[in-house]
């Protein structure tokens, strides 16, 4: 495994290649999103530990949206059951996998820990569904304190996990390391994340003035508030999914393909 150092005009490449991969298979990807996210949605209102648990999915949902752009890049369907084959890597593997889980849950429960102490608790119990998020709530000096807080820590979080999950499924780096060589991976190539960041950002704003706009014709068409919903959803399902869809292009460009077999392979196409 060697780790690629890449131009910064790389990230938009890879904004590029994941939301034209994505137009391949718009629906099957999308539903793959909306399935995994529910699954994580139904699983964090479990008494207590749900949350918990539902973060500690985030890896292997991430890696679930991987495998499936790398599927759809090399002129597959990405059905569940080929998602699932490609998961039968070993109990080794499932293992470190559910570490990192576990590793991600615990960092982001301290994250959410250090922000209450800003605001006594108020950011994590509107993050849980504990309380609603008011203006009143939201410009709250606290809130806003342990919003930048969580923001903040939050980079350095996403970094140390960006590549752990397909470095441990097609690497069988061990988490510990994977994490370590993760977060190199980002700091070294800090300028193409970057572009990356920013240029989705761009995408999503111009979205959702497109839509707003889509939106407000509607309205004043008077069709139905369910339907205004039903779109403004869809559009937030088919932004989330392109930007998962293109994480893998980032993987791919920083690490070179592993050698496994043709099921396993990384050896993605634009």
């Amino acid at each position: 495994m060697k780790l690629h150092i890449v131009p910064a005009r790389t990230g938009v490449d890879w904004v590029r290649q994941g939301i034209r991969v994505f137009w391949r298979q718009p629906l099957a990807l999308t539903l793959l999103f909306f399935t995994t996210t529910a699954a994580m949605s139904l699983l964090s209102v479990l008494p207590l530990i749900g949350p918990a648990i539902a973060l500690a999915l985030l890896p292997a949902a991430t890696l679930v949206m991987m495998e499936a752009a790398a599927e759809t890049s090399l002129g597959r369907i990405p059905t569940p059951a080929l998602i699932l084959h490609a998961f039968r890597t070993g109990r080794q593997r499932l293992a470190a996998l559910a570490v990192l889980g576990g590793i991600y849950a615990l960092l982001f429960l301290v994250i959410i820990g250090l922000a209450s102490i800003a605001d006594g608790g108020q950011f994590a119990r509107v993050y849980f569904g504990i309380e609603p998020l008011t203006q009143e709530v939201a410009t709250s000096g606290g809130f806003v304190i342990a919003t930048w807080i969580v923001m903040g820590l939050y980079v350095p979080l996403s970094m140390l996990f960006w590549h752990a999950p397909g470095l441990v499924h097609w690497h069988n780096v061990p988490p510990v390391k994977a994490l370590f060589f993760s977060a190199v991976a980002c700091a070294r190539n800090i300028g193409a994340f970057t572009i990356f960041s920013i240029v989705w950002f761009g995408v999503f704003i111009g979205a959702g003035i497109v839509v707003s706009l889509v939106v407000t014709l509607l309205a004043v068409a008077g069709l139905g508030n369910a339907i205004v919903a039903a779109m403004m959803i869809a559009s937030a399902l088919v932004l989330a999914s392109m930007f998962f869809t293109s994480i893998v292009f980032t993987f791919r460009d920083n690490f070179e393909p592993p050698e496994r077999p043709a099921t396993q392979n990384t050896e993605f196409v634009d």
